[in-house]
């Protein structure tokens, strides 16, 4: 687990990868999401562009979502928890 940072939201991120692609950095990584913050995680990606910033690993970069998919889990249901895959690249 290291701590993100999403346009300021501070979030809990699991199997973090860092790589350079065509047009700069990329970053893929899975949150844990709950039924209790499905909805304000889902508004978060729901934004354009974001201010990516990694203290651990000294990354700090404007960028978008590039692929993003989740676990069949229906959030709707209490107590659950699916994964959200999302990958970012800088722009």
């Amino acid at each position: 687990m290291e701590l993100l940072e999403l346009n300021g939201v501070r979030l809990k991120m699991y199997d973090c990868k860092e790589s350079a692609g065509k047009n700069g950095r990329v970053i893929s990584f899975i949150l844990k999401v709950t039924s209790e913050t499905y909805h304000d995680i889902a508004v978060l990606l729901y934004e354009k562009t974001f201010e990516i910033k990694v203290p651990k690993r000294g990354l700090d970069f404007r960028g978008k979502i590039t692929n993003y998919y989740t676990s069949v889990t229906n959030l709707y249901n209490k107590d659950e928890t699916g994964d959200f895959f999302v990958e970012m690249t800088e722009i």
